[in-house]
């Protein structure tokens, strides 16, 4: 079987899986879980073969059009490099740890056949765009993600929350799509083609007549679907959706097809400075921002929400500055570990055996419960911070090494204050994830909240992907730093000596700092008993959150302390605390200008439609309604009142007449 034909087969197989489960879901339960999992688990093993044949050499390009157009072609294009190889693997790899997860996790649900066929359909589209050699082609992958992001991020329809959320993933996710097309049709209309291959021969010879636009039109789309500022507002809502899909989204699908999509097309962004100037800035501003907000949730998924628009923001960063292969690197390294932070969450809610415990202040003793959890967690978490030899230290520094390199003079695509931009924000989020991360890990595994029921071991299918997940979360940054160069443009991937002893002591300093305030709160705040008002640390309105758990969540009826007060995220953020919690009120903000203009747009619409238009309407029917009327009235049956009329009528007539002759 040639190249070609399995890389052909390496999306058709979740979609075949997708449509197999829709159609079978209700008639035959017993073969949902083989479909779930078994299309994923054969696309894995043919992206592997892909990748072993195609090796980081010359890139697999086959094409066959698709639909005449009349000017610009379409064709069904396969372009698979060293990039889409390794890419491809990935999304496989964790979209069958997740589905694989989610046999045991949504075991009792009653659409799971529905979930699992959208996976398969989510996986298929992103796999699409990693393998697709056509943007149009590519551009159906992008919007098949959107709609399955919509479906499974209010899988839990029943909550207001979810239903929310999915569609505010939806609406936002489409206001950067608006431009991503305008650009796309832009970009294909200089180029004389939607071919990426084509595309970038013409970038290549100055064929843009507007690089710089088209390159903002472009990264729109980017900000929406990789969630970069200030379109990353969706993501953190999006965790009203199953734990299994928010690994899916976070760690493969969706989120990386923004910065995939950047590195493919990364010379279209190189042609116009000001662009990278503004991929800088964007990337900085979502890595500070949500090292900050990530530090202040208190809802364990929203916390790895925010960190995963931070480590995004690494990878723009990356982009920013020149150097796709350490943005590719470092989307490889956060895919494991970032999936297995999310399934490990899952765990431990599943523990609890509500989503109610979520909530990091109400967590305690889940070490010796969830063991397998703790574990894993820890080697994930240890990778987020960036700590040796994990691979998040690999791939990190990675990006923090093409940042110095530009910053400090070394020629490039991008200005040099871009790598400064990059390097100084990229160091401080550095000190914040690190901080975020052990505040995460004292809260979830030491914490004193409440002591929710036992609910027993976890599935064995939840507890091995557990597992599986830490071995590439704990080796693949050792091992890949020496072998990518060769898969992407052969530049360098080691750690450089000043930014890992910069980036590693700020880590180290973070998660000390985070320990530090822990004990301090702790010291300072007892746990407090329900009903000791004057004792408890915020007050009445602390008493009514504590007294609320316990009256109206099932798992806290008879619990009588029911929160952790002892939050380090308070002592360390102090007066930005609060808006940190509340993502810097952009959601606010965003209401402020957008949503209620528009709502008051449409309620000015709505009055002028009912009091204006419809008074016209009504006028131009009120007339022949008083003629019908008054033609009615004349019609009353009587002949007497006929002959009358028809008298009175002649002498009226008569009279005109006599007048008219006199007067002549």
């Amino acid at each position: 079987m040639t190249t070609t034909t399995l890389a052909a087969l390496v999306p058709l197989l979740p979609f075949l899986g997708a449509v197999a489960g829709l159609l079978l879901g209700r008639t035959a339960p017993g073969f949902v879980r083989p479909l779930a999992v078994l299309p994923p688990l054969a696309s894995l093993v043919l992206a592997a073969l892909v990748a072993v044949r195609q090796g980081g050499g010359r890139a697999v390009d086959a094409s066959t059009l698709l639909t005449p157009t009349g000017s610009v072609p379409v064709d069904l294009a396969l372009y698979v490099d060293g990039f889409a190889a390794l890419v491809a693997i990935l999304v496989a790899f964790v979209a069958t740890c997740v589905q694989i997860y989610s046999t045991g996790y949504l075991r009792d649900d009653p659409r799971y056949p529905s979930y699992a066929a959208l996976v398969s359909l989510f996986t298929s589209a992103m796999l699409l765009v990693v393998y697709s050699g056509d943007l149009i082609v590519l551009l159906v992958g992008w919007e098949v993600m959107g709609i399955c992001s919509y479906f499974l991020v209010g899988h839990y329809w029943g909550t207001p929350e979810a239903r929310a959320a999915s569609l505010k993933a939806f609406l936002v996710t489409k206001l950067g799509d608006v431009p991503f097309l305008i650009g796309l049709f832009a970009l294909g209309t200089d180029a004389g083609s939607f071919r990426i291959t084509r595309v970038l021969s013409a970038v290549a010879s100055g064929g843009l007549d507007q690089p710089t636009l088209i390159a903002l039109l472009l990264l729109a789309g980017v900000a929406g679907k990789s969630a970069q500022f200030p379109l990353h507002t969706w993501l953190p809502d999006a965790m009203a959706g199953p734990t299994p899909v928010s690994a899916l989204i976070h760690a493969a699908t969706m989120v990386a097809a923004g910065v995939y999509f950047t590195a493919r097309l990364l010379p279209v962004f190189e042609a116009s400075a000001a662009a990278m100037t503004v991929l800088a800035v964007m990337a900085a501003v979502t890595m500070l921002g949500s090292g900050l907000a990530a530090l202040a949730q208190d809802d364990i998924k929203r916390v790895l929400a925010y960190s995963t628009i931070g480590q995004l923001g690494y990878m723009t960063g990356a982009l920013a500055v020149g150097d796709r292969g350490a943005a590719v690197f470092h989307l490889l390294a956060h895919g494991a570990f970032k999936a297995l932070l999310f399934l490990a969450a899952g765990a431990v809610i599943h523990a609890a055996g509500t989503n109610s415990l979520a909530a990091m202040s109400r967590m305690s003793h889940l070490r010796d419960r969830v063991p397998d959890a703790f574990w894993t967690m820890t080697v994930a978490l240890l990778a987020l911070a960036a700590i040796p030899p994990f691979s998040g230290f690999f791939s990190k520094e990675s990006v923090l090494g093409a940042a110095e390199r530009l910053a400090t003079g070394h020629p490039g695509p991008a200005p040099g204050a871009a790598g400064w931009i990059v390097l100084v924000a990229a160091l401080a989020t550095a000190l914040l994830t690190a901080a975020y991360a052990t505040r995460l890990w004292l809260l979830a595994f030491r914490g004193r909240g409440a002591e929710a029921p036992d609910h027993g071991r976890q599935p064995l299918a939840m507890t091995v992907v557990l597992w599986v997940l830490a071995v590439p979360s704990l080796a693949f940054g050792a091992l890949a730093y020496r072998t990518l160069p060769s898969w992407f443009d052969g530049g360098s991937l080691a750690p450089t000596l000043l930014t890992s002893i910069l980036g590693t002591g700020l880590a180290v300093v973070g998660g000390l700092l985070a320990y530090g305030a822990w004990q301090r709160a702790a010291a300072r705040a007892p746990r407090v008993p329900l009903g000791a008002v004057a004792a408890h640390p915020e007050g009445d309105a602390g008493l009514v959150e504590a007294e609320a758990i316990a009256a109206h969540e099932p798992a806290y009826g008879d619990i009588a302390e029911a929160r952790d007060p002892a939050d380090p995220g308070r002592l360390l953020l102090g007066p930005l605390y609060g808006p940190a919690a509340s993502g810097f009120h952009l959601d606010a903000v965003y209401s402020a200008l957008f949503v209620r203009p528009v709502l008051g747009a449409a309620s000015l619409v709505r009055f002028l439609d009912r009091e204006v238009v419809d008074t016209y309407v009504r006028g131009a029917a009120a007339l022949p309604r008083l003629l019908g009327a008054a033609v009615r009235r004349a019609q009353t049956g009587n002949v007497q009142t006929y002959v009358s009329a028809l008298l009175a009528g002649t002498v009226v007539l008569t009279v005109a007449v006599l007048l008219v002759a006199s007067g002549a």
